[in-house]
Order: structure tokens, then C-alpha cells, then sequence
């Protein structure tokens, strides 16, 4: 599993590696279909610039960037996450497959919509790996059911303990009773 994993996840970042170069070489040929996300989506985050060219150079350098540390594996689930993240508006702007007139663009703009939801996923998979060892979530989960079994076991000592004092106090008040009756 491990060579599988140093593997795969090469391939998964070799995509976003070689787009992010080519957008940040040429970040012109792809500002232009960029700009009907880029001008919403900076409207909407306030320390976002607004320029198409911009938005789609840093885009490129999240790709390179964390197609590099994908590949490298060094932070290999933060480096999942953003090129996830970094996918959304590149597929939104790039391939709006709905608006396509044409049959054959729009069935080629699909394909391509389609191929970079199978990356999403990817990387989702990749984000979520934890390289044999137990998720955060699982580990939660084991701690709160080992808390519950301990809370419980406290609670019978407890009990326990709690009725031995009761069965001594009513021993000694006998045993006072006794005490008090013979000096009288």
C-alpha cells in the first residue's frame, strides 16, 4: 500500500503541476474565461483582488505549490485540500459546459467537467488518508467510549464505596446504641 501511495500521488499532483506552470507562463490565455468566477468571487472576499490575471497567477501557484508538496509528499493532506480548493473556480470558469451552443464543445467541455470532478474526488481520497493510521474522528470516537466505560466503572466503585460507609455508620450507631445502653 505504501508504493502504491508514493505512486499515485505524483500522478494525481502531475496534472495540477503542469497547469499551474502553463496559467503561470501564459496567465493571459486563461484570464479572460476566468473572469466570470474571479469578479463574484472577489466581490465576496474582501482582501481578493479583482483582476482576472491576478486571481488566475496565484491560482496557478496554489497548483504548482501544492502539486509540488502532493508529489513530495510533504504535508501530502493540506497540499489535497488546496488543490481541491484551487479546482473549484479553475472548472467553474474553464469549463461551463452548460453554456456551450455548440454539441460538439459542449460534449468536449463536459468531459473535461467531469475529468476534473474525478480529481476532486482524488483528492478528497487523498485528504481524508491517514497512511494506516487512525482519523482524528476515529480516535475521538475510542476516547469517548473509553471516558463512558471509565465513567462507569467510577460510578460502581463509587456505590460501592458509598454503601461499605452507609453499613459502617449504621454499625457504629448500633454499636453506640449498645455502648450508651449498657452505661445507663
Amino acid at each position: 500500500m505504501a508504493v502504491l501511495r508514493k505512486c499515485a500521488r505524483p500522478l494525481l499532483a502531475s496534472v495540477f503541476l503542469t497547469g499551474g506552470v502553463s496559467t503561470l507562463r501564459e496567465p493571459k490565455r486563461v484570464a479572460s474565461a476566468a473572469e466570470p468566477v474571479a469578479i463574484p468571487l472577489a466581490s465576496r472576499i474582501p482582501w481578493l483582488t479583482e483582476d482576472p490575471e491576478r486571481l488566475v497567477r496565484v491560482n496557478g501557484a496554489v497548483q504548482v505549490g501544492a502539486g509540488l508538496m502532493l508529489a513530495t509528499g510533504r504535508l501530502p493532506r493540506l497540499a489535497a485540500l488546496a488543490l481541491a480548493g484551487s479546482l473549484v473556480p479553475t472548472t467553474l470558469a474553464g469549463h461551463a459546459w452548460w453554456k456551450e451552443e455548440d454539441k460538439e464543445r459542449r460534449a468536449a467541455q463536459r468531459t473535461q467537467f467531469v475529468k476534473n470532478l474525478s480529481l476532486f474526488g482524488g483528492l478528497l481520497i487523498a485528504a481524508a488518508d491517514t497512511h494506516g493510521k487512525p482519523s482524528v474522528a476515529y480516535r475521538g470516537r475510542t476516547a469517548a467510549v473509553a471516558g463512558r466505560r471509565s465513567a462507569r466503572h467510577v460510578r460502581r466503585e463509587a456505590a460501592g464505596a458509598l454503601s461499605d460507609a452507609a453499613g459502617s455508620v449504621r454499625s457504629m450507631s448500633e454499636s453506640a446504641q449498645q455502648s450508651v445502653a449498657r452505661r445507663f
